[in-house]
């Protein structure tokens, strides 16, 4: 009978240094592990070494028993490092306001199997699309804030990430400002979306001051929220080429398309741990 195998995905950084890949190739060859693919670059300028590694072991083996055999070899070459079970789907909240197409996108994409998440709440401070929401069979909390109420509320977020057990936050056109210390829990999974090929034009009509500019590209960012006001690490970025002949919403919707779609791969390549950081840059295996 042939021996029943599973998959782990294992994502590391350390200090550039010899030896690295033949180490964790060596420890995958001793626990009876087959590399399935695997990925690595060395950046010059930090000095840092990234590696994903996709490995199927004995049907027997734990991520518990494999981290603490690989600890071992983490410690003393200074690795930040992670193993999971390929196969575990991030469980996601997503945050939104009155712009949909995201959320509608995201909904989509996770019920026909081609995100692998699972999305265990959206919240919003509106209700707008709490219909479309339990559509999908999933829990809508309604969170209004305003300047007065802004801690609580935030407070009722952390507890609903904390309460989920929620590896990544999604904020599909969530139009409020996260305060330092919300960003900070959140730290490296929570994601948001911003139409970052038009940063001269803020506030909430960007593609009606776009279309008074009368730009030729536009485009959107998909990047880790952070203390710094949408500058935080990006993860995908895309553009389309537009002309005089469309007016403020043909340029929204082309935008919008635009935004679903970056925000996907960026939720898509963190889901599938794709993602390490470097410092405010990001390595993405694709």
């Amino acid at each position: 009978m042939p021996v029943l195998h599973h998959d782990f995905i294992l994502t590391l950084s350390c200090p550039d240094a010899k030896g690295v890949v033949y180490r964790v190739s060596e420890f995958l060859y001793a626990h009876q592990c087959n590399i399935l693919d695997s990925a690595q670059f060395g950046d010059d300028e930090s000095q840092l070494f990234f590696m994903r590694v996709h490995f199927d072991a004995p049907v027997q083996t734990t991520p518990d028993e494999l981290a603490k055999a690989f600890s071992v070899v983490a410690s003393p070459l200074q690795m930040r490092w992670s193993i999971d079970l390929a196969q575990r789907k991030a469980k996601t909240l997503i945050l939104v306001s009155q712009h949909g197409q995201c959320l509608n996108d995201l909904l989509f994409r996770t019920a026909n199997g081609a995100l692998p998440i699972e999305i265990v709440a959206v919240a919003s401070n509106h209700t707008d699309f709490q219909g479309l929401v339990e559509h999908h069979g999933l829990a809508f909390h309604h969170l209004p804030v305003t300047n007065e109420t802004r801690s609580a509320q935030e407070s009722a977020l952390l507890a609903l990430a904390r309460d989920h057990q929620v590896d990544l936050v999604v904020l599909a056109r969530y139009m409020q400002i996260l305060s330092p210390s919300l960003c900070e829990a959140w730290s490296g999974r929570a994601i948001n979306i911003h139409h970052s090929f038009l940063p001269s034009f803020k506030g909430a009509k960007p593609y009606a001051q776009a279309y008074a500019r009368g730009v030729k590209i536009i485009g959107a960012t998909s990047h880790y929220v952070t203390t710094d006001l949408d500058e935080g690490p990006i993860i995908e970025q895309d553009i389309e080429r537009v002309d005089h002949t469309l007016n403020a919403t043909e340029l929204a919707r082309i935008g919008g398309d635009i935004e679903s779609r970056v925000l996907a791969r960026a939720v898509l390549w963190h889901a599938e741990r794709r993602i390490l950081l470097n410092g405010n840059k990001t390595v993405v295996f694709r």
